[in-house]
């Protein structure tokens, strides 16, 4: 054996980057400690990355409406929609416009180029809009913005059935149970579907009007006004100075109906006196039904459904377990016993359910190779094997958690996809490394490695 190959480190400069490197660590006392430590660092951030049905992708997407009661389509389009567009297209980063004119009002979708920040792309889009206020055509409002991510769209959405109750009790419930979900910090848009909402409705008698010389339209300005509340000044008396507030808001139907509307004959003309007032449920604008099973219309209770969504990179996983966890300690509070809470859809569920899987899969993968190269190669390969790859994928979702991405369908296939070439390279290198072991001619193992 010669001299060169019984002292390694006089052949450290033989080898190159790879080779210098992996003689750092061949002999060093750290190396045992950093596997562990990547080890234990990729089962932190398996237990800690967000779990989400769809990734963070910033495609910004403004919604920009304007309403022209009375108007037709083609009215809209020729003054609203055409003149917007030409205004839009000027701002940088937008990359398509999808318009729709109707009767009334126009819808326009602004959307920008991947990968631009929707904070800067409203505050652009702002900007234009209100440096030309001054072009918005007589009868046309002021439009309204309202921006759209990934993170808008629900992943969960609770049913409340019952037998007993009607739509009207079912969304007063849904209501309140709203109203105490969204006191979870990761709790993002709620919106309550079904149901009749609470109002009060004004049904006026024609011939009653007519006979104390009232029309419906002297009525309207006179509900606006008396269905309001300011504070007209203060009153100092004795070192105290007394804030004075006049009107109040309706509170029933008894409010409304006390409203004077006229004069006849020298007497007040009350709003009850010429109108039947109800405080009741309203006008459905959508039924929510739940089946419980078969075809039969019998078989289907009335429903409300309370969809939420969450805040950006928030785990979906935590979140549905946070809102859960409220729901089930208002059950008999807050939600009676006879009204059934149904989950209809659970995002949080898929995602846990699917990045279970991924990892299943991977400690197969790893598992079948190791055993693969046990049997053909020896003990020790299979134990490089055994460490390289759950390092290695230990590292990757450690970078992951911290760059805040998040478990969800891109990163999950990109895990998978990686999963291959992992495998690959580890039997290649250590079948090369087991090659060179069988034909080592008198060379030390630090010097084969």
């Amino acid at each position: 054996m010669s001299a060169a190959g019984s002292n390694p480190n006089s052949e450290k400069g033989r080898y190159g980057f790879a080779g210098r490197m992996a003689s750092m660590f061949i002999d060093s006392k750290l190396t045992p400690i950093m596997i562990a430590a990547s080890l234990l660092l990729g089962l932190f951030a398996i237990l800690m990355l967000p779990r989400e049905e769809d990734p963070q992708i910033k495609v910004p997407m403004i919604d920009v409406m304007v309403a022209m009661p009375g108007a037709s389509a083609k009215d809209v389009e020729n003054r609203v929609t055409r003149p917007m567009e030409k205004l839009l297209w000027e701002i940088p980063g937008v990359e398509y416009l999808y318009s729709t004119a109707m009767p009334g009002a126009d819808m326009t979708i602004v959307r920008f180029k991947v990968g631009e920040d929707l904070e800067t792309s409203l505050v652009k889009l702002n900007q234009k809009l209100q440096t030309n206020y001054n072009r918005i055509p007589p009868g046309a409002s002021m439009p309204l913005i309202k921006p759209r991510t990934i993170d808008d769209v629900p992943i969960l959405a609770l049913t409340f059935h019952s037998d007993h109750y009607n739509h009207a009790m079912l969304r007063r419930i849904a209501v309140q149970v709203d109203d105490e979900v969204k006191k979870i910090p990761l709790v993002a848009e709620t919106t309550v579907i079904g149901g009749e909402p609470r109002e009060i409705r004004v049904l006026l008698d024609p011939q009653k009007l007519a006979s104390r010389n009232l029309s419906p339209s002297v009525l309207v300005p006179m509900l606006q006004q008396a269905n309001a509340q300011t504070f007209t000044g203060s009153v100092d008396s004795l070192n105290t100075e007394t804030l004075l507030q006049t009107g109040t808001f309706f509170r029933n139907a008894k409010d409304v109906g006390s409203v004077v509307v006229g004069v006849y004959n020298a007497m007040p003309v009350y709003l009850r006196d010429v109108a039947t007032i109800i405080d009741g449920p309203g006008e459905p604008s959508n039924y929510v039904l739940y089946g419980k099973g078969g075809t039969a219309a019998a078989s289907e209770q009335p429903a409300v459904t309370l969809s939420l969504a969450k805040r950006p990179g928030a785990n979906a996983v935590a979140v549905v377990d946070a809102v859960m966890k409220k729901v089930d300690s208002l059950k008999g509070r807050l939600i009676p016993s006879d009204v059934s809470v149904t989950i209809t859809r659970d995002y949080g569920a898929t995602a846990s359910e699917k990045s279970n899987e991924l990892l299943l899969h991977m400690g197969i993968a790893v598992f079948g190779v190791a055993v693969l190269i046990l049997l053909f190669l020896g003990w020790r390969e299979s134990l490089v094997v055994m460490l390289a790859i759950p390092v290695t994928l230990g590292l990757t979702l450690l970078v992951f958690y911290l760059y805040g991405y998040t478990l969800n369908r891109i990163t999950l296939f990109a895990l998978i996809f990686s999963i291959g070439i992992l495998v690959d390279d580890a039997i290649v290198v250590v079948e090369n490394i087991h090659r060179h072991f069988t034909m080592r001619d008198g060379r030390t193992l630090w010097t084969l490695a």
